[in-house]
């Protein structure tokens, strides 16, 4: 605001509150006035018709007796029609609208759990722009929006929450790791199986190829040398084994020591038994069937 033989500046977003002899005459839009005080005139003062923000912090007790600080955030103007009693009537805005946010909080906030409170902070924002809506409104204010910015509990119940929650993120961490190693152990089992299996038709298709090959062979060798019996043969076939497997063990540089008894008589004794054992379960076979 300017002021030179007279004549009054108003700048943007402003208006001048004008008095005649200490009364309230008019309000001065922006621009450039003439205000004589030889007539009794002069400005007032200066109202800005800007939107203000003002941060209210405001401690209070919830429902589960948790001390919380509560942050609201209230954005408020002027109203252009209501000058004169947004200038007039109130000594300090600022101060009347913290004490109508503290009352609205500290009624509204201990009928409220904790979690509840965070939950409904857009209730809680709302009943106090109503409640300052209705009041403001009397001295020339519009409430232009309401927020609850922050609810910042104890330093030791923010640390307990947090522990709170980092427990049950663990538990159901746990109970993930848990079924995975479930599935794992399943199909590990599952493949376990399933190799045995394979090694039983494996092995069970050795054998039969094995017993294939010594009937060809008794076959084979009976035919083409005369006055040889199926025994006869199968005593070359099985002597014919046994040093094979010695050969082999003798071969291998990783193979362990063993000691078995051998000779020519040990030879003839190892053959019975390999009959012997062959005979018997040939015998046990055929009871079952």
């Amino acid at each position: 605001m300017g002021q030179a033989l007279g004549c009054i500046l108003v700048k943007e977003s402003t208006v001048v509150v004008k008095e005649h002899f200490g009364k309230f005459d008019d309000v001065l839009e922006p621009g450039c006035h003439c205000l004589p005080r030889c007539f009794g005139y002069k400005a007032a003062g200066v109202l800005s018709m800007r939107v203000r923000q003002l941060q209210v912090k405001c401690e209070t007790k919830t429902k589960d007796n948790v001390f919380v600080n509560v942050v609201a955030s209230i954005q408020f103007r002027a109203l252009p029609e209501k000058v004169g009693d947004a200038f007039y009537k109130l000594t300090n805005t600022t101060a009347q609208i913290q004490a109508y946010v503290f009352d609205v909080i500290r009624a509204s906030v201990p009928k409220l759990e904790l979690d509840a409170v965070f939950e409904q902070k857009s209730d809680i924002a709302k009943a106090v722009e109503e409640e300052l809506e209705k009041a403001m409104s009397a001295y020339g204010f519009e409430i232009v929006e309401t927020l609850i910015v922050d609810i910042v509990p104890d330093d030791r119940v923010k640390k307990a929450m947090n522990e709170i929650n980092a427990a049950a993120r663990q538990r159901v961490a746990a109970k993930e790791k848990a079924e995975a190693e479930k599935i794992l152990q399943v199909k590990r089992a599952e493949g376990e199986a399933e190799s045995k299996y394979l090694a039983g038709l494996g092995i069970a298709r050795q054998r039969q190829a094995i017993v294939d090959g010594l009937r060809d062979s008794v076959l084979v060798f009976s035919e083409n040398v005369p006055g040889t019996s199926p025994k006869d043969v199968m005593d070359m076939v099985l002597v014919t084994q046994y040093f094979d497997t010695m050969k082999e063990i003798g071969a291998s540089s990783k193979s362990t020591s063993v000691f078995i008894p051998h000779g020519p008589g040990a030879v003839k004794d190892v053959a019975s038994q390999i009959r012997e054992g062959l005979l018997q379960a040939d015998s046990a076979h055929n009871l079952k069937a």
